[in-house]
C-alpha cells in the first residue's frame, strides 16, 4: 500500500444549484469510472467502479477548493458533503457555506471560469497491465482525503504512481526471465548431463 497522497483532476460536470432556503449546493463528479486519464508520465490510469465504496462510508473526507485545507467547503462527517458512487463515477454534493470564498466560487462556476474537479487519495489496491497503447493502471480501492473544484485541469504525475509502475515492471521482467543455471546445482544432471562439475 502506498503511504503518500496522489491527486487526480477530472474534467466532469460541475454546477451550482439553489436550495429552497436560499443556500447553494455545488454538484459534480470528483472521479469518472473506466475513463482513461491523460498520460501520467509513461502510463494511463482508470478508476474501477467500487474503488470508493469503502472509503466514502468509513473515512473523514473534506471538500476543498484547489486541495487547500484553508479553503474548506464541506465535510462528510458534518453532513455538508455528500458522496456516492453512481453509474458515472464518484458524485458529490456540497452545501456551500455562507462565506466570501463560497460565494466567489459559486459565481466563478456559474460563469464557467472554474470547471474542473479533483480528488486526493491513497492507493489501497491497484492493478497494472500492458496494453497496445502502453501501460495502464487500474485503481481498484482507494482511501479518499478530499474532493472538490480546482482551477487548473491537469493530471499531475506522482512519484508514488511512478514507483508503483517501476515495481510492476521489475516483477514482470523477473517473471519473464528464467533464473540463471548454476552448474553446481544437482538438478543439472537431469536437465543437462555433463554440465555438472565439482565445486
Amino acid at each position: 500500500m502506498n503511504q503518500r497522497i496522489e491527486r487526480r483532476m477530472v474534467p466532469a460536470e460541475l454546477r451550482v444549484q439553489q436550495r429552497a432556503d436560499g443556500g447553494a449546493v455545488l454538484v459534480g463528479h470528483a472521479a469518472v469510472f473506466n475513463a482513461p486519464s491523460e498520460d501520467l508520465g509513461g502510463f494511463r490510469e482508470i478508476v474501477a467502479p467500487g474503488a470508493f465504496s469503502q472509503t466514502i462510508v468509513e473515512d473523514d473526507i473534506r471538500a476543498l477548493f484547489n486541495h487547500d485545507a484553508n479553503q474548506i467547503l464541506g465535510r462528510n462527517r458534518a453532513s455538508t458533503l455528500r458522496l456516492a458512487e453512481d453509474s458515472q463515477g464518484l458524485a458529490y454534493e456540497i452545501d456551500l457555506p455562507d462565506t466570501q470564498l463560497a460565494r466567489d466560487l459559486a459565481a466563478s462556476v456559474e460563469r464557467g471560469d472554474i470547471s474542473g474537479n479533483s480528488f486526493s487519495f491513497q492507493t489501497l489496491e491497484d492493478r497494472w497491465e500492458r496494453l497496445q497503447a502502453g501501460e495502464m493502471r487500474t485503481l481498484i480501492s482507494v482511501r479518499l482525503f478530499d474532493v472538490g473544484p480546482v482551477v487548473f485541469p491537469a493530471y499531475p504525475q506522482t512519484d508514488v504512481a511512478l514507483r508503483s509502475l517501476e515495481a510492476w515492471r521489475s516483477e514482470e521482467q523477473r517473471r519473464a526471465s528464467p533464473p540463471a543455471l548454476d552448474p553446481r546445482d544437482a538438478r543439472l544432471d537431469i536437465l543437462a548431463p555433463g554440465l555438472r562439475r565439482s565445486a
